[in-house]
């Protein structure tokens, strides 16, 4: 399956993901520049991405927990999520997300 990503200058990556693994562990395994401190704990900010629009509404409900951990992220959007709490399904084959600033390491 793929998972769309355009980094912090504005380059689309376009990535294999598997099944299961979270969006953030992708981007991380290929490469990219995405801090992801907490190796997806949901005790950090640092995995912050926006979901494209027309994918938002596709995908599981935000927890309480992550709204929370949210407030620590910067330029916080509607579409804004965190990347490992966002798991790679069928229905979720070419997902795009955005690197938001301050997910740089």
């Amino acid at each position: 399956m793929k998972l769309f990503v355009t980094d912090q200058e504005g380059g689309e990556h376009e990535l294999e993901a598997l099944e299961g693994w979270r969006v953030m562990e992708v981007i991380r395994d290929w490469g990219l520049p995405i801090k992801a401190e907490c190796g997806g704990a949901l005790a950090c900010a640092t995995c912050h991405v926006y979901v494209d629009p027309e994918w938002f509404d596709r995908l599981v409900p935000m927890s309480e927990e992550e709204e929370e951990r949210l407030d620590d992220a910067m330029l916080v959007k509607a579409n804004s999520r965190l990347s490992c709490q966002i798991l790679m399904s069928d229905e979720l084959d070419g997902l795009r997300v955005r690197l938001a600033p301050g997910s740089e390491p």
